[in-house]
């Protein structure tokens, strides 16, 4: 068998080619069977409403083809945490796409019920967590950053635990593909990241050729989602994608350097937390739009009236290329955080 090394390039150019090479006939299909694209929330920014209007969505399906293409070529698919996290990849895209074809076939934003995506999150999640907690010996440690030694002994409540951060990894991917290009870049650096974690893992130096397949799709579908974005990924890509960041961080048993690495991702969910319970308590907007994105790009004079916040100095909003790069540059930061943590 070729090297890991070997394995993993391969795969990551594999990927990136499947992408550059059906990328632009993929997104005329779509545009074909959408007719109008992916429904533009009526409550965002109303600049969406014209600039992101008859873009189509369910580009994740060309990511997950990919990925899934390159695995089978690549991977060793003897290794049970490989066939777990393709399972999550392939369930998870599944919930993206019936949320997806819901939102373009009803021409409703909306999509299927939130207690519907989070049931059939949790069965998919709790299935592939219990296989994996028998293949990983039982072995529940919590291991805490920046303390080598310091870590909690979970027994069965290790299952619950990563059956949360799975889906709560899937929820802020989506949450966070909200502008053209925001959520691909930092799913790139993050996949990146662990990649280096999983090599210096040898244990778990195969998840290195998955995550290299991650890579080179995310690196391929920028070519196209790049502002202004020619295809949406979609619940179907971001749904499925966060799940799998999410349970490779499991296995790795990774979760808080995973946490710091895509701290984008976490910020991004905190925000519209905060958003909700403040507004429910004061009936007044925290930020002037969540997820946070939303409240950079804002102008001042499209924030609500009952805004108090004052949490930039720019009173004119960002341009959407502007908050994107940034976001990713923030990202790189985190992403070096994580790293230096999990090397210290």
């Amino acid at each position: 068998m070729l090297s890991i090394i070997t394995r993993s390039l391969l795969s990551f150019f594999i990927s990136f080619g499947i992408l550059l090479c059906f990328g632009n006939k993929f997104i005329k299909y779509l545009s074909e069977k959408q007719h109008g694209g992916q429904p533009i929330r009526d409550d965002g920014p109303q600049s969406h409403i014209q600039t992101k209007k008859g873009t189509p969505t369910m580009g994740g399906i060309l990511i997950i083809l990919s990925v899934l293409s390159s695995s089978l070529l690549f991977c060793n698919l003897s290794n049970i945490f490989i066939l777990l996290l393709l399972l999550v990849l392939l369930g998870f895209s599944f919930v993206g796409f019936l949320d997806d074809y819901k939102k373009v076939s009803k021409k409703d934003y909306h999509g299927i019920s939130a207690k519907l995506r989070i049931l059939l999150q949790i069965v998919i999640a709790s299935i592939n967590c219990y296989i994996a907690y028998k293949y990983m010996n039982y072995n529940s440690n919590l291991y805490f950053p920046f303390c080598k030694d310091l870590f909690i002994n979970l027994g069965y409540l290790f299952i619950p635990w990563a059956v949360f951060v799975i889906i709560g990894s899937s929820n802020a991917v989506n949450l966070t593909d909200g502008l053209d290009g925001l959520a691909i870049g930092p799913i790139i650096i993050t996949s990146i990241s662990l990649l280096i974690i999983s090599y210096l893992n040898i244990e778990q130096r195969e998840l290195c050729v998955l995550l290299s397949a991650l890579a080179g799709a995310g690196l391929g579908f920028l070519w196209f989602n790049t502002y202004p974005a020619k295809v949406f990924m979609g619940d179907t890509g971001s749904l499925a994608i966060g799940a799998v960041l999410g349970f490779i961080a499991v296995i790795l048993k990774q979760e808080f350097t995973y946490a710091i690495i895509g701290g984008i991702f976490v910020i991004e969910t905190l925000s519209d937390i905060i958003q909700v319970l403040y507004y429910k308590k004061t009936k007044k907007r925290f930020f002037r739009m969540a997820p946070l994105h939303h409240h950079f790009e804002l102008r001042s004079s499209d924030a609500p009236n009952d805004y108090i916040n004052t949490l930039i100095s720019n009173q004119d909003g960002l341009k959407e290329s502007t908050i994107v790069v940034r976001f990713w540059i923030i990202s790189f930061i985190f992403a070096i955080i994580g790293l230096i943590q999990f090397l210290y």
